[in-house]
């Protein structure tokens, strides 16, 4: 075996050569690993006992995609295009042997090859899209030629993988195999050479680009398909003109579009913020103060209390990891009820062909509803999911102080209480997560990784109240509310969010969650909101009624404004003396997010989140933020702190409202000319 470069090793299998990569942890194309590639290709072509050259890769997975780390930075001689136009000029045939994931420049490696095996459980996938980007080494080209117009938009658009099964289905593999895989690529190849095949070169195949050409209803129907879930995004329409270019140009002339589109795509702010949140997320799993190879707790049973619809939320998730899950409720009633709704769930994705009956069947057997609070004696984890009031967290935590067994992890679900507090209805608060300083390590390491593995990204903070998603989301919705009285209507307000990129606007995301809940917190905490309390006191809480901020038809979550609504916002503002008047959209979007990127500099200052990144990755997850703008606190980056500042130093001095007080750490960075993540 011959070291090529630190990370590709050629070696001889008869008259087979192998390269193998070995990138840890995914085989990445760092530079180091293309001019391995080259130069073994090179050197296969050039020895005279080769007759065929196959590419494996060691560890875990072929390779995952390209180096991320490089992207911005000067390029470096080889670029992947020349490695790839290597490849498949090969007067010698050359295999590609997968296994783990072909992702990316992966998958594009494996189209310059003449031919493609892999593992039953491989899996083969382009997605670029997820970091702004599109196929630049040739995958919108090639793909399109391998397994048509069709499968290639919905391969790269998604840029989710398909399995081997499928791959082999639409001739993007040629063959599946078992046993060692380098053994199983070096048969391949030994059969290519016995049985005289040709070199199949991808860029010469034209059957299935021309069945699209001269047909541009192809290409209107699927952007039409996929207009909802890529709007605001700009990578997909770039991808859907590419693989245009590849059914009506030659193969050259679309590589060179393909080429232009990526740079248009590279110097974006939507890629430029995709990008950082690719990071940002990887990042959030970092906790400074708890050692990498702190020992988890394993989770071989959980226990949720509570079937409502967080509770029943909790224990799908559960489910779907393959971790049975005991529900405890109080009535019976209740239970049946929240269980109903989880199997209503279950089969609504089964009838969208996204489960089978039997995966339906399989998850609702790993879900037990009691209620017997007993049940949760063996759980290593339980999960409280009740009424958002703390004497009845307490009394739960309480309860289950008694029963769980010691080394069990107690978790709650509470969206804005104390969890010291609740904590310390216990005698084990060291067992309760909520706040990295007085939770152990172990604890926390246990709640980051069943986070990962009922597949959430789970990210750690500190105890205030609201954390840091509602936090911040209350100081929107107190603007959310005065803008309505001051002259905008809800439906207003919520599309100038919308347009922005949410999924929702605050009012019909009240609705949504059920307007009650909000009344129940205020009642606890001795608060009013005007608008809100009038219509919940006429028993509209939302969708859950049909009536709420909106009206909805039965059987549609459509939310359509309400004259009724409208009246009583305009009566409160009578009574409280406030003149309505018109206001802009772009009003409504700075009063609604800089409060948020203000409270968020406090969460920071405050020590509550680790990193503003962090606070982006819950609000890109948590609360919908469009991963396009980056999180509000990248979003601020790139508006400028300084702008941010000066604004709402404005809007002080208008209002002579406090609320507007620039927080000091927005302060301080803007003076420096620094930013939230980047300072």
């Amino acid at each position: 075996m011959t070291a090529i470069t630190q990370s590709v090793d050629l070696d001889r299998r008869g008259r087979v050569a192998v390269l193998t990569v070995n990138n840890p942890p995914v085989n990445a194309l760092s530079q180091h690993v293309r001019q391995g590639l080259r130069d073994g290709v090179k050197q296969a072509i050039a020895d005279a006992g080769v007759g065929a050259i196959v590419i494996t890769c060691a560890g875990r997975t072929f390779i995952a995609g390209a180096d991320i780390t490089e992207f911005g930075k000067p390029p470096r001689e080889p670029g992947l295009h020349e490695v790839l136009e290597l490849i498949e000029g090969s007067p010698k045939p050359v295999v590609a042997a997968v296994h783990g994931t072909a992702l990316g420049g992966g998958l594009e490696v494996t189209l310059a090859c003449h031919y493609r095996v892999g593992v039953k459980d491989a899996r083969f996938g382009l997605p670029e899209v997820k970091l702004g980007l599109l196929p630049g080494a040739g995958g919108t080209q090639r793909l399109p030629r391998v397994v048509g117009v069709d499968k290639a938009l919905q391969m790269m658009v998604s840029g989710d993988p398909i399995r081997a099964d499928e791959a082999l289905k639409h001739g993007l593999i040629d063959e599946i195999v078992e046993g060692e895989l380098t053994a199983a690529g070096v048969a391949f190849a030994e059969k290519v050479l016995k049985d005289n095949r040709p070199l199949r070169k991808i860029r010469d195949l034209t059957e299935k680009v021309t069945a699209a050409r001269g047909k541009p209803e192809v290409f209107a129907e699927f952007r039409k398909s996929v207009a909802r879930q890529t709007r605001g995004f700009r990578a997909p329409e770039n991808i859907i003109k590419a693989v245009e270019a590849a059914v009506n140009l030659p193969f050259d002339a679309g590589i060179k579009r393909e080429r232009e589109l990526f740079a248009e795509l590279l110097t974006s702010p939507e890629s430029k913020a995709q990008r950082y949140f690719f990071f940002a997320e990887r990042e959030a799993a970092k906790i400074p103060d708890v050692p990498g190879d702190t020992p988890a707790k394993d989770i071989k049973k959980a226990a949720v209390i509570g079937a409502g619809t967080m509770g029943g939320g909790i224990a799908m998730n559960f489910a779907n990891a393959g971790i049975p899950v005991t529900v405890v409720e109080v009535a019976k009633d209740a239970l049946d009820r929240g269980l109903g709704i989880v199997r209503k769930n279950y089969e609504a994705t089964a009838s969208r062909g996204r489960l089978t009956m039997a995966d339906v069947e399989k998850r609702m057997g790993l879900i037990t509803g009691t209620t017997d609070f007993d049940a949760i004696k063996d759980a290593d984890i339980v999960i409280e999911a009740v009424f958002e009031e703390m004497p009845i967290k307490k009394e739960v935590f309480a309860k289950l102080d008694g029963i769980a067994k010691p080394d069990a992890v107690l978790a709650t679900n509470t969206s804005t209480l104390d969890v010291n507090e609740i904590a310390s209805a216990t005698k084990r608060t060291e067992s309760v997560i909520g706040m990295h300083f007085f939770s152990p390590a172990n604890a926390i390491a246990t709640a980051m990784t069943v986070g990962r593995r009922i597949a959430k990204v789970p990210v750690l903070v500190g105890v205030c109240y609201g954390f840091v998603g509602n936090r911040m989301l209350h100081q929107r919705g107190l603007q959310a509310e005065k803008l309505i009285l001051e002259g905008a209507l809800p439906h207003q307000v919520d599309k100038v969010l919308t347009n922005f990129g949410f999924p929702m606007g605050p009012f019909a995301m009240g609705d949504l969650a059920g307007l009650d809940v909000g009344w129940r917190i205020r009642k606890g905490r001795g608060t009013k909101s005007p608008v809100a309390d009038r219509i919940c006191e006429l028993g509209r809480f939302g969708q859950k009624t049909g009536l709420g901020y909106f009206k909805y038809e039965k059987g549609d979550r459509t939310p359509i404004p309400d004259p009724e609504v409208e009246k009583i916002i305009v009566d409160v503002a009578t009574d409280q003396g406030i003149t309505r008047r018109h206001i802009t959209d772009e009003e409504i979007l700075q009063r609604l997010l800089y409060p948020m990127v203000n409270e968020g500099a406090k969460i920071l200052d405050e020590k509550v989140a680790i990193r503003a990144s962090d606070i982006d990755v819950i609000w890109v997850y948590g609360y919908g933020w469009p991963v396009y703008r980056g999180g509000p606190m990248f979003w601020a980056d790139q508006i400028g702190l300084k702008a941010v500042r000066d604004k709402m130093a404005e809007l002080q001095k208008a209002t002579g409202d406090a609320f507007w007080t620039p927080a000091p750490l927005l302060k301080r960075l803007a003076d420096e000319g620094k930013g939230f993540t980047s300072s």
